[in-house]
Formats: C-alpha cells, structure tokens, sequence
C-alpha cells in the first residue's frame, strides 16, 4: 500500500515576506551594534583622554580610539580625579556608578571612594516641552487634561527625572516625577558596554580580579534597573505609609496610582521646607531638637523594626513640616533587611560601644560568604585599631557612618565580602548623620542606636517570638526527617550497586578529615542548641 507524501508548496508572494522580514532583523541588528560601538568609541576615547590609555590598550579596545592622545595637562593630577572626571564627562550612567562605587569601600581603593563622593546628580532641566511628550505619552492625553495647572519651572532636576508642582482637576495639589527623554536608552547602551569593559578588565587585567569587576556591573544593573522604575518607587511608598500608618509625626506622600507609571510618578504635595533649605528650621512652632530625635527614631525604627529603610535620606529628601512632624521623599533608593541582618547589627552596636572588638569581628565573618582562610584574631586587632579611639565619641568629633564604612574596607582586605544591604545600611548612616548635623553637631547618634539594639535584642527572647522560631525550626526539622529515608535509601542503593567505587585523592585527605570533623562538631553543636531551644520553649509555655 503507497503512501503519498504531500509537500506544503510555499507561496512566493510568502517567501518574499519571510525574507523582507529576515533582512529587517539583520538590519536592526546592525544598527544596534553600530550604536555600542560608537558609544563604546566615546567611553573608550574619555578615558583615553583622562590619561586612562595604556588600560584601554591593555584591554584591547585601542582600535576604538577616535585619534591618539597625549593627556599632559592631567599628568599632574591623580589617578582617582581623572576617573572621576571621565565618568562627569560620560554622563548619568557613569556618575551613578561613580556614586555607587563610592559607597563601596569594600571593592575599590579608599582613594578612589572619596574621590567619587564629590560626584553630583544634579544636571539642567530638561525643556519644558519635552516633558510634556513624557507625560503625553504616559496618558495618551494632552497634558492640560490630566494637570489644569503645571509648574514649567522644576523644583528639582537630576540625572534620572525632574520633579514639579501641578494640581489635578478637581484641585488637589501634586508633585510629578517626569523620567529624563532617553534616559533608559542611555543608560542600556552604557550598561551593554560596562558588561564588555568589565570582562575584559576580568580576563586582561589579573589585578582587577580582586574587585570582581563583573559583580559590581552586574550589582549597579540592578540597582539602576530598581531606581528608574517609578511602579517600584510607588509600591515602595506605599509601604512606608503602611508601616508608619499609626504614626501621626511621620508623613509618607499618598501616590496618585490611577495617574502613576514607569515613567511618571504622581505624590501629594508636602506643606513643609526640606531640611536643605536655611529656613526649614525657622518655621513657626519647630522644636529643632524634637524634629532631631524624630527623624533619628524613624530611621532606627525603619532599619530594627521594619527591615525595610530609606537608603538615600539626605537633607533634601526630609522635610520639616507644621508641629515639628518629619515628611519623608524620594524612595528609589532603599533597604531591606533580613532578621538575622537587624540582629547582627544590633550586636554589631553592642560590640562597638563595649569595644569587644573580636566579638564584632565574628559578626563580619558571619555575615559573608564562608571565607576559611580568614584571620578573625588579625581582623579583630585591624578594628581596634580603627575604630577603638573614637568609642564614646559624639557627633562633633567623629562621623559614626564613615567609620563604619572604613570596616568594611578592613573586612574586604581580609577577604571577606560583605552583603550590599549592609553596606547600604552603612552609607545611609552617613547621609542620616548630614542631616543631624545641620540642626545639633553634638547629638549622640550612637546612644540612640544603642537603645534601639538591646530593645531589638530583648524582644528576640519574648515568649511569643521564641514560640513562633520554634514553629519553624520544628517545621525545618520535620521536613528533614521526611526526606531523609528517602535519601539514605538512593544512596544505599548507589553504594550497593556492583559498578559503585568510591575515589578520593590523598591530597585531599585532610581536608576531608577536616570536614568530618567540623560536621561532628556542628551536629554536636546542633543537639545542644536544640535542647536549650526546647527548654526555653517550655519554660515560657509552663510561665
């Protein structure tokens, strides 16, 4: 019995389409490439000409230089400033890392991070009339039909959006938010060629490794892609107004969702002075001394009781409103905190101001990545030698964020890597303590913290809190148990199957041995731990 085979004739109407098709994605392709190559000729040539050649010759990207330079004007200068000044030049991807960079003591040199903090985000306004296609692209309308009035003048302009006044048509008065024209295409192709810088520095610069160039590109990514999303923002904002709901001195601006999007971000507007403004402190009925310890307050109960904090509030994002009530904007940048973070910082705290130091140092070392070569003893000392004289110091002697900052530097030299929230939690320190200087220079900032840190280590001990760890350790220990048979059997089997050997090499025996050990020593240490566990468990229950 023949079977036919049938053959699907192409039309050639519809092959000429599939082609047309075809040669569009080639092109497109194209162009997108010659775009990263002329915006990787002009990274490559700033650099060039901030003095930066041999590296970029070292990396191989020389061929991309736009002609041959000789930066002597700059060979007086050093090699932190030239950085600095070819990421101004580069633009708001480039100063945004630089800004990020600054903040990470533990990844580059410490020269290199103070050069970095004197980059600025404030940039000229966009023309009032591109703001408009923004906004009318968001809507679909023309602006006056979403905002009767709008302020042509900015209150505020920097690399990622402009902020003005408007009200909406039945009169409440707003702030928009208007991304940049632009910006997120800038900022694609930029991240596109620091991925190719990045590793290129990883394979043709070996003393580059140490500062893992790949994980810090990849890090700024994310905080970029987070920062320049105004949907994230919005639903960052409503959960500080959610956590700080019951508490009537501290305001969070309602965001208008209906009128909201990637691109525009719309707020109440807050009656008040930010602290940046000479004035704010004048107002009629501030208590400066009040609005101090508030805002410190809001920031611990943010940072202990939340988990959750305001990752950039510096004088311009706090405001002093009527009553002396503290109003808080601008929440691109934040925070979050795990439990066993907020009690390591805690300890962290209580290490400091009792300068048990080696105490302090195994909270490090807790906290990063297992690291088995790491000299706690010499770590320890390294602390105290920083961070010892200035103990009990006020505000008016000593900047309690930066120190901390400089430990992190300590802590990567003895190859410990720490979390980038702590990091961040560290550097909104700094930007907390600007601000508490500019109303008393003699605040005890670390009394503050200390009281915050035994309240949050107290309660890690009430009843209810040890009952509801012990629900979930036994929940742990339960699922442990049901897939532990199973296991052992496969693994039984694979023992007992006639092709199973079990190879090692002798110089790897030691280290086996070690890890024999150490998990001897862990399960003992875990059958104590879980015997005190229960016997806290029943003594609160029996209470």
């Amino acid at each position: 019995m023949s079977r036919k085979v049938r053959r699907r004739v192409k039309n050639p109407e519809e092959n000429e389409a599939v082609k047309k098709v075809n040669q569009v994605i080639k092109v497109t392709q194209k162009i997108n490439q010659i775009k990263n190559i002329a915006r990787l000729q002009k990274i490559v040539t700033v650099l060039a000409r901030n003095g930066f050649q041999d590296l970029v010759n070292k990396i191989k990207m020389g061929k991309f230089l736009l002609g041959r330079w000789v930066p002597s004007d700059l060979k007086e200068l050093s090699a932190p400033v030239r950085l600095r000044m070819a990421f101004e030049e580069l633009g708001p991807t480039f100063v945004k890392l630089g800004q990020l960079l600054a903040s990470r003591p533990d990844l580059i040199p410490e020269e290199f991070c103070i050069e970095f903090q004197r980059l600025h985000d404030r940039v000229e306004p966009v023309p009032f009339s591109e703001v408009c296609k923004v906004i009318e692209e968001q809507y679909g309308v023309e602006l006056h039909e979403v905002f009767p009035q709008f302020d042509e003048k900015p209150l505020a302009s920097a690399s990622i959006a402009q902020v003005h006044r408007a009200s909406l048509l039945d009169g409440t008065e707003v702030v928009v938010k208007v991304q940049r024209p632009g910006i997120m295409k800038t900022i694609s192709e930029d991240l596109s060629v620091l991925e190719q810088v990045a590793g290129l520095l990883d394979r043709y610069v070996p003393e580059s490794r140490i500062y893992n160039p790949k994980a810090v590109v990849k890090e700024f990514g994310r905080s970029l892609s987070l920062e320049t999303n105004f949907v994230i923002e919005a639903n960052n904002i409503k959960r500080f107004r959610h956590n700080f709901m019951n508490d009537e001195d501290v305001v969070i601006p309602q965001v208008y969702f209906d009128f909201s999007g990637e691109k525009v971000l719309v707020m109440e507007a807050l009656e008040g002075l930010p602290i940046s403004n000479p004035m704010s402190l004048d107002q009629t009925g501030v208590d400066p001394l009040r609005v101090l310890r508030l805002g410190v307050q809001t920031y611990l109960k943010m940072v202990y009781k939340h988990g959750f904090f305001h990752g950039d509030l510096h004088a311009g994002n706090l405001f002093i409103l009527p009553d002396s009530k503290i109003g808080l904007i601008d929440f691109g940048v934040v925070g979050r905190l795990t439990r066993r973070t907020r009690s390591a910082i805690a300890s962290m705290f209580l290490a400091l101001a009792e300068e048990d130091f080696e105490r302090m140092a195994y909270v490090y070392v807790d906290l990063a990545p297992y690291n088995e070569h790491v000299d706690v003893d010499g770590f320890a000392q390294d602390l105290a030698y920083v961070l010892g004289p200035y103990v009990g110091l006020t505000m008016k002697h000593v900047n309690l964020g930066q120190l901390l900052m400089e430990s992190t530097s300590l802590a990567a030299k003895h190859g410990l890597v720490l979390p980038a929230e702590l990091i961040l939690f560290f550097k909104s320190i700094v930007a907390i303590e600007g601000v508490a200087r500019k109303i008393s220079d003699d605040f005890d900032f670390m009394a503050e913290s200390l009281e915050a840190s035994r309240y949050l280590l107290q309660s890690s001990v009430d009843p209810k809190k040890v009952s509801q760890d012990f629900g979930v350790f036994l929940k742990d220990v339960n699922q442990f148990l049901y897939a532990f048979p199973r296991q052992l059997r496969q693994t039984l089997r694979r023992v007992n199957h006639p092709d199973f050997a079990f190879k090692t090499e002798e110089r790897n025996l030691e280290l086996v041995e070690s890890a024999i050990d150490r998990g001897f020593r862990r399960l003992y240490l875990l059958l104590i731990l879980l015997s005190f566990a229960f016997g806290m468990f029943w003594y609160f229950l029996i209470r």
